[in-house]
C-alpha cells in the first residue's frame, strides 16, 4: 500500500478517531502482522503530543494455541495484573486506539464452552473499564487493515495478493481514507449525521414498527428521553472524537421490556471467530423467547446464555442502504464494517449516552428506566433493500421515514 496513504490513515485514526490531546498516554492494540501501521499510527500519536504510546501487541497464532492447548482452568479466571493495567491507564485517561485485522476464521474449531467461559470471565473482570468507554468517560477509536487471512476470506477467487490489494481499496474507501484530506472529509461526514438525528429526536418517537421482506416483523419501544446519535461522540470532558472508522449508523435506545415480534437476520455474524449464519430470533415483552440457526445454533446459545441482558436488545442502528459500504455488496465478516452496511440491533448492553443524563446514572438506575445492561454487546444485521421503518408517536401517531432502506422527509 502506498505509504502517503497509510500515513493519512495513521493520521486520520490519531487525530480524528481518538482526538490525541497534548499528555495523554495512548493504547494501541495491534497484531505484530500489523507492525508497520501500528508504528505509524504510534508515531503520529507522539506528534499529537501524547505523553506515552503503549504498544499492545498481540498475535493471533498465540491466542488460538492458547484456547486449543491451554490448560481448562484459564477460561474462568481472568489476570489481576491486567485488570490493574486497565485501572492505571483509565486513571491517567488514556486514549485506546484499536486496529482491527484478525482471521474470521481464527478460533474455528475451538472449544464453545471455552469462549463462553473466556468471556465471561474477562467481560466481568473489564465492566468497570467498559463502562467508561461505553459513558464517554474515555476516548477510543477502532480502524482495519487486512490481513491476507481477512482478505482470502472475503474474496476467495482471488490469489492472495489480490486479495488484500482489494480489501485495502475497500477498506479505505469505507473508511472515507483514500481521499487527499481524510480529517476533513470526516469532518464533512459529521455534519450529514445531523440531519437525521436532529429530526429523530425532535420526533420523539415512544416505538418503531420495522420489517423486511425477508420476514423481520418487530414493534420496538424505546426508553423516555432517549437520544439519537451518529457519526462523532463528545467525551465527558468536552472532546469530540470518531469511535468507529468507518461509521454510517445512526442508534439510540430500545427498551430493554418493550419488543414484541420476529427478526431475521440479513447476514451472517461472524462471533469469536465463528460464522452464525440463517438465524432469527423471537422477542416477547423485550425479551428473546426462542431463536434458531441454521448453522453455528451453539454459538448463538452462547450468547443468549451468558446472562440475562443478552436476550435484550441494547442498541437499534438505522444504516442507509446507499451508504459507500452498503454499495460494495460484500459481505466483510468483520462486525466493524458488516454493521456499517446494513440497520442492526445489538444484543446485551445499552449505551449509556443514548439517553439523556444516561451517562450520569448507576447501572440500577439505568435499568429501571429501560436501559439493558450484560457482559455483552452484540451486534447482527437485520437491514434489507425492501426495509421498512415507522415511527409511533406517544399518541399512536405514525411516521413513515425509511422506505426501501432509504430515509425520507427528513
Amino acid at each position: 500500500m502506498n505509504e502517503t496513504i497509510l500515513k493519512k490513515y495513521a493520521e486520520l485514526l490519531v487525530k480524528s478517531g481518538g482526538n490525541v490531546q497534548k499528555g495523554q498516554p495512548v493504547v494501541v492494540g495491534c497484531s505484530v502482522d500489523d507492525a508497520v501501521f501500528g508504528r505509524l499510527v504510534q508515531d503520529y500519536a507522539y506528534d499529537a503530543g501524547a505523553s506515552e504510546v503503549i504498544m499492545d501487541w498481540n498475535d493471533g497464532h498465540t491466542i488460538r494455541a492458547r484456547y486449543l492447548r491451554g490448560s481448562d482452568e484459564l477460561f474462568d479466571t481472568f489476570p489481576d495484573w491486567m485488570i490493574k493495567k486497565y485501572d492505571y491507564l483509565d486513571d491517567r485517561g488514556a486514549v485506546y486506539l484499536r486496529i482491527e485485522s484478525s482471521d474470521p476464521d481464527l478460533l474455528k474449531g475451538v472449544e464453545p464452552s471455552r469462549l463462553k467461559r473466556a468471556t465471561k470471565s474477562s467481560r466481568a473482570a473489564t465492566k468497570e473499564h467498559s463502562a467508561k468507554l461505553m459513558s464517554n468517560v474515555l476516548r477510543w477509536s477502532i480502524c482495519a487493515v487486512p490481513s491476507p487471512a481477512w482478505a482470502k476470506k472475503v474474496f476467495p477467487g482471488l490469489s492472495e495478493a489480490e486479495a488484500v490489494e482489494k480489501l485495502w481499496g475497500h477498506i479505505l474507501k469505507g473508511a472515507r481514507a483514500d481521499g487527499n484530506n481524510p480529517i476533513a472529509d470526516w469532518e464533512n461526514h459529521k455534519n450529514n449525521f445531523t440531519k437525521r438525528t436532529e429530526y429523530l429526536n425532535k420526533k420523539a418517537f415512544s416505538a418503531l414498527r420495522i420489517t423486511t421482506g425477508i420476514g423481520t416483523d418487530i414493534t420496538l419501544g424505546l426508553v423516555n428521553n432517549h437520544v439519537w446519535v451518529g457519526g462523532g461522540e463528545t467525551s465527558k470532558d468536552g472532546v469530540p472524537f470518531f469511535p468507529n472508522l468507518p461509521t454510517e449508523e445512526i442508534f439510540t435506545m430500545p427498551d430493554r421490556n418493550k419488543a414484541d415480534g420476529r427478526v431475521v437476520a440479513s447476514m451472517p455474524l461472524s462471533y469469536q471467530g465463528n460464522l452464525i449464519d440463517g438465524f432469527e430470533m423471537t422477542f416477547k415483552n423485550g425479551r428473546v423467547e426462542s431463536y434458531s440457526a441454521k448453522s453455528g445454533q451453539e454459538n448463538l446459545a452462547s450468547i443468549m446464555e451468558m446472562d440475562e441482558g443478552a436476550r435484550r436488545l441494547g442498541e437499534v442502528a438505522l444504516v442507509a442502504n446507499s451508504s459507500p459500504i452498503g454499495q460494495m455488496n460484500t459481505l466483510f465478516y468483520n462486525t466493524l464494517f458488516d454493521e456499517n452496511a446494513a440497520a442492526h440491533f445489538a444484543l446485551g448492553k445499552a449505551y449509556p449516552s443514548n439517553m439523556v443524563g444516561g451517562d450520569d446514572l448507576s447501572v440500577e438506575e439505568l435499568e429501571k428506566a429501560g436501559g439493558n445492561d450484560s457482559l455483552l454487546h452484540v451486534d447482527f444485521m437485520f437491514g434489507t433493500q425492501d426495509m421498512k421503518v415507522i415511527g409511533i408517536g406517544a399518541d399512536g401517531s405514525e411516521t413513515v421515514f425509511l422506505v426501501d432502506g432509504e430515509f425520507v422527509d427528513m
